[in-house]
């Protein structure tokens, strides 16, 4: 059987479609394997379940099972504080990540950068065939940095990565940043590292990544802990008509990424992070359409997914499912059940599955494998395509928790409080639904018996004769409402120290103190964004970043234009964000104005300078600044015109001077040296008046 690659279409040939299809269904054993591995997960996250489905009844509004009312309490009223604190964490959270109306990666080059040289740089004004005496630029000898013995122009030339093109043609190009005025210095390694952050984010656009990182920040904020998946190669397709009006789309493979619900998503049990998972399930709810859709991706057994259809839906509804729904339908569910397997397989155990093992990986005891099975069926099994081999899965955590893979949310935290200010407003109610009316004594033996006892405006009560005095005694309840709302106060104060979130941050009003100036309520602000800070530092470190390298990867390993490729580095950008874009541009300008030193202008990148400030001011840095092609054409344009004109008649450099006849106007004084006379051109003196002849 072939190399197992599902990354691109076209590198599966029919030969090898017609195999994997004939391929004998999974033995017993593996797929003993793999349901052991679910059932421990599944045991394993039980109590991580109730901690989500209680943070879920908060946020709704609905009060769970284990909440019983008295026959007194008649009052069911739910305010829903969670639901508020919740809201405000996501918006709060996807602000910052999305200021710049991008996805927030970036890609650099490292600080030494191999295959592609750093910088390169021209001087302009050098005379012809002058050698500038150019500091190395690696730290010592001997650092195993040096360019090898023999080195010419022509290996400095294959080192230009995206800039070879432009610069094949360019005499005097020398390694290193320019060191005089006049030198215009190049940056190849930061141009590849552009493009790749360019190439980067128009997949993120075109999979929808913003849609499913919102996604992602909302279970974060809600249940603690957001997944994100990818990339994974999909074909799209481009709409296209010819000349003729006829439909002819393109179909081009791209890589996408997605999101996924935590109620889905089942981690190895032993790991408190991704990086220590042996495995990864994700549990899929899928139609026989979609089933079916599954067949037009790359090493899918076509006749076993058929054989799964015929076999009939198999989809068993989880526990938790209809509470997430709010009702519990006495119908089943028209789905299959799917599990999406990521992790490590015993190698005799692909092998017996007839998976070809790569020579060069035949001494290891299991590798990593993709398996897609229902209804005791495999629908693929494949080795793990990436390189390094990666689980491509990434889980982020709103709030750490050292000792478990799920992190901790803002309605957890407040799970108590959101039960005190409950029940204090369930008492407030009650009681002024007592208060509200007069309970009545009645002393019956002096009324006529048989009488309605319904009070209402008019109402007639007939006495008995008999000694005088009042039949009817109305009593006040006495109202402690304000006790219980002073004590629901405090409870919602205390729901703001819980979350790390205060009121005033999500639009309390009437704040009091130091709150109400603005420089107060700055302070307040930033104070109470640390918080957020830590969330957004999560993100970076356990979502973004890990994404941007496996995207990286992925077009390092199947994209082959040179122009991207280099010793790149992927940097997630969330918490630049936190810093406000005047802040940002005003310590941008101030490092300019300090760079623009001529003893310090060599070593400060002005190109990245230029982009950074056009970023905080919120311009796209590819339309407002020049690239290094552009750049040097304007650089040569603007020395040609500052540049000194020759004066009309000056002696071209170098050349013999001119010979000036100026006989007419005025007699003339010929040769170098004459002084000008009035009327003639050069001549700055006054013009005296000339007296009349007698």
């Amino acid at each position: 059987m072939a190399q197992n690659n599902f990354m691109d279409d076209k590198s599966i040939s029919l030969e090898d479609k017609k195999e994997n299809e004939a391929a004998p269904f999974m033995g017993n054993l593996l797929l003993n394997f793999l349901n052991e591995r679910y059932t421990k997960s599944e045991e394993s996250r039980r109590q991580d379940e109730q901690r989500w489905l209680r943070a879920y009844r908060n946020y709704r509004g609905l009060y769970g099972p284990d909440v019983k009312f008295t026959e007194t309490e008649k009052s069911r009223v739910f305010i829903k504080v969670t639901k508020t604190k919740v809201l405000a964490a996501y918006g709060q959270i996807t602000d910052v990540l999305f200021a710049n109306n991008k996805f927030p990666l970036s890609v650099d080059p490292t600080v030494l950068p191999e295959g592609v040289v750093d910088t390169v740089h021209i001087d302009p004004k050098a005379p012809e065939g002058a050698e500038v005496e150019v500091a190395s630029p690696f730290g010592y000898k001997g650092d195993g940095k040096d360019l090898p013995p023999g080195a010419t122009l022509k290996t400095l030339m294959d080192r230009l990565g995206p800039l070879t093109e432009q610069l094949k043609d360019t005499k005097g190009l020398k390694e290193g940043p320019g060191v005089t005025p006049s030198s215009i210095t190049f940056h190849p390694a930061m141009v590849a590292a552009k493009k790749m952050e360019k190439k980067i984010h128009d997949q993120l656009d075109e999979s929808g990544a913003n849609k499913h990182l919102r996604s992602t920040a909302f279970e974060m904020a809600l249940f603690g802990t957001g997944i994100m998946k990818g990339p994974f190669a999909k074909t799209k397709e481009y709409p296209n008509w010819d000349e003729e009006g006829t439909y002819t789309p393109e179909m081009k493979t791209v890589p996408e990424t997605s999101h996924v619900s935590i109620w889905n998503f089942y981690p190895d049990p032993d790991a408190t992070n991704m990086e220590e998972a042996q495995y990864i399930i994700e549990r899929h709810k899928l139609s026989s359409t979609q089933l079916r859709a599954l067949k037009n991706r790359p090493l899918f057994r076509a006749n076993v997914i058929e054989e799964v259809i015929e076999a009939g839906s198999s989809y068993v509804k989880k526990y938790w499912e209809d509470d997430l729904k709010d009702y519990a339908p006495n119908f089943g569910v028209d789905r299959f059940e799917v599990l999406e397997y990521w992790g490590s397989v015993d190698i005799d155990t692909l092998k017996d599955n007839d998976i070809t093992i790569p020579e060069e990986l035949e001494n290891y005891k299991e590798l990593q494998a993709n398996v897609w099975f229902c209804n005791g069926k495999i629908m693929r099994l494949v080795l793990n395509p990436f390189k390094p081999a990666n689980i491509p899965y990434y889980a982020a955590p709103c709030e750490l928790n050292p000792y478990s893979l799920f992190g901790i949310g803002v309605a957890e935290n407040m799970d108590d409080t959101q039960t005190l200010m409950n029940g204090f407003m369930r008492m407030a109610v009650d009681n002024a639904v007592l208060s509200g009316n007069l309970v009545f004594e009645v002393d019956e033996t002096n009324l006529v018996p048989g009488q309605d006892m319904s009070v209402f405006p008019g109402k007639v009560f007939r006495r008995q004769g008999g000694a005088p005095g009042q039949s009817l005694f109305g009593t006040k309840f006495p109202n402690v409402a304000a006790e219980n709302l002073q004590l629901f106060d405090k409870a919602r104060q205390l729901a703001d120290e819980s979350t790390g979130m205060p009121s005033f941050s999500h639009g309390q009003t009437g704040v009091s103190g130091v709150g109400r100036t603005a420089s107060g309520i700055s302070m307040l602000m930033n104070a109470a964004s640390g918080s957020v800070k830590t969330i957004i530092k999560n993100v970076d470190d356990y979502l973004l970043a890990p994404l941007g390298k496996a995207f990286f990867s992925f077009n390092m390993q199947f994209d082959f234009d040179k122009s991207i490729k280099g010793d790149l580095e992927v940097t997630a950008r969330g918490t630049e964000s936190l810093m406000a874009n005047e802040v940002r541009s005003q310590r941008l300008m101030q490092f300019l104005q300090i760079a623009s030193s001529p003893a310090l202008m060599p070593f400060a990148k002005f190109p990245y300078i230029i982009r950074e400030i056009a970023k905080s001011m919120d311009l796209d840095p590819d339309k407002v600044t020049n690239n290094m092609e552009e750049a040097m054409r304007q650089a040569l344009l603007m020395q040609q015109a500052t540049a000194p004109a020759p004066a009309e008649g000056a002696p071209p450099v170098g050349g013999p001077p001119p010979v000036s006849d100026m006989t007419g106007g005025g007699g003339g004084n010929i040769g170098v040296g004459a002084a000008p006379v009035p009327g003639e051109q050069g001549f700055a003196g006054n013009v005296q008046a000339v007296p009349p002849q007698a």
